[in-house]
């Protein structure tokens, strides 16, 4: 039964990141501009009001670390961090380097190079930061997909904008 209460506040965490991230996707979508202003409004007040109300709720489930698997979490943290931080910097660079630390936690094959010093600090992590790390990574790789896109997505409309101005000014 504590195996099973566990799992079960693991999945909720799990579905608070999901909810989370799907307002934050609702929020930022290309649909959310071609909408009235009106419309715009009271999506984003009802979706501030349930990013509020799913931060209120706070799910927990504490993992039995010894030292070893500690500083192996704080290590593994940081490299994420750091990446995450020079992110606007370069995008495509933190994109590649992201993709290389997801390898090191899949046992799939991936498709570019593995980050084998990450690799070997995430193997001293326990069990349940392995999958975190690798969720956190899942997200962070999703979110700049879901980024990259939108800015295609920009620079394409920016183009037919620029298009059509130069034809009408032919």
């Amino acid at each position: 039964r504590v195996e099973a209460f566990r799992d079960a506040a693991s999945a909720m965490e799990q579905e608070k990141e999901i909810l989370l991230e799907m307002i934050h996707n609702i929020q930022n979508s290309q649909d959310m501009r071609h909408i009235s202003e009106g419309e715009r409004e009271e999506l984003n007040l009802t979706a501030n009001r349930l990013m509020g109300r799913t931060l209120t709720v706070e799910v927990s489930v504490e993992t039995i670390r010894n030292a070893q698997q500690q500083e192996s979490l704080q290590h593994a943290t940081k490299m994420i961090d750091e990446i995450v931080n020079k992110l606007l910097d370069d995008l495509e660079d933190a994109k590649i380097r992201l993709m290389s630390l997801y390898g090191a936690c899949t046992s799939d094959v991936p498709a570019g190079p593995i980050d084998q010093k990450f690799q070997s600090v995430v193997i001293g992590c326990a069990i349940e930061d392995q999958k975190k790390i690798k969720r956190r990574l899942e997200t962070l790789l999703r979110n700049l997909e879901n980024s990259e896109k939108s800015i295609t997505l920009l620079e394409h409309q920016k183009a037919s904008i620029r298009q059509s101005c130069n034809s009408k000014q032919d």
